[in-house]
């Protein structure tokens, strides 16, 4: 008597979730869920608790925002997951635009980059993709680092935001926000000096002559990212 086979399904790719916002972590988990294979194992709201989660669960990909608030770095914890794990998938995902940010995540060892407006259909293209071994970015965005690349003598058209580097960006940011000095030290774990000479370079950078000028600069591009 012979037995019918039954064919089982393959496993689900395994996808981790980091964002400090609890109804994004949800409402990204239930779409992922919903799909016949992918699933969500785990999620976490800071750096630190997905750096912990990551090693045990072993994922496929990793899912992060780049801000993820208190002045955590999503770019830092991708930096930090990729000198990890070098085999560790991850897509960058931001309300910041990807002319400022893209890049910036792919350079710190993402495999794509997608923003929180963006379709339901493009980050469920955006996370198969990357599965796939792929690189995913928007075609904007992919013709501009193109056009980077096979133009490297061409007159610069980065602005001056884009010079800074990823710390610098980070110290600008909180500076928008209203932080200090010592508040930007305690919540990026640097010394009072070391932000003051990130400010320094940023003045210089962004040709800026004092500190209230730098300020008003920085809450400026802060409230101009968000609306």
């Amino acid at each position: 008597m012979s037995r019918t086979k039954i064919k089982s399904s393959p496993p689900k790719r395994r996808i981790f979730l980091v964002d400090d916002h609890p109804v994004t972590r949800d409402g990204l988990a239930r779409l992922i869920n919903h799909e016949e294979d992918l699933e969500v194992c785990g999620t976490a709201g800071t750096a630190a608790g997905a750096t912990e989660e990551v090693e045990q669960q072993k994922p496929d990909l990793v899912i992060i925002d780049v801000s993820l608030g208190k002045g955590a770095s999503g770019l830092e914890l991708i930096k930090d997951l990729a000198s990890r794990h070098r085999r560790l998938k991850m897509l960058a995902l931001s309300t910041h635009d990807e002319a400022l940010y893209a890049e910036r995540a792919l350079r710190a060892g993402a495999k794509g980059y997608v923003m929180k407006q963006e379709p339901t259909e493009h980050v469920m293209q955006a996370i198969r993709r990357i599965l796939n071994g792929e690189v995913h970015l928007s075609k904007r965005m992919s013709d501009r680092l193109l056009h980077k690349m096979t133009q490297p003598h061409s007159p610069p058209t980065i602005s001056d935001i884009e010079a800074l580097s990823d710390r610098e960006l980070e110290v600008y940011r909180l500076l928008g926000q209203g932080r200090g000095t010592r508040q930007i030290a305690a919540e990026l774990h640097l010394s009072i000096s070391t932000v003051e000479t990130h400010r320094a370079h940023i003045k210089e950078k962004l040709n800026l002559m004092s500190t209230p000028e730098l300020l008003r600069h920085a809450v400026e591009w802060v409230h101009s990212q968000a609306s």
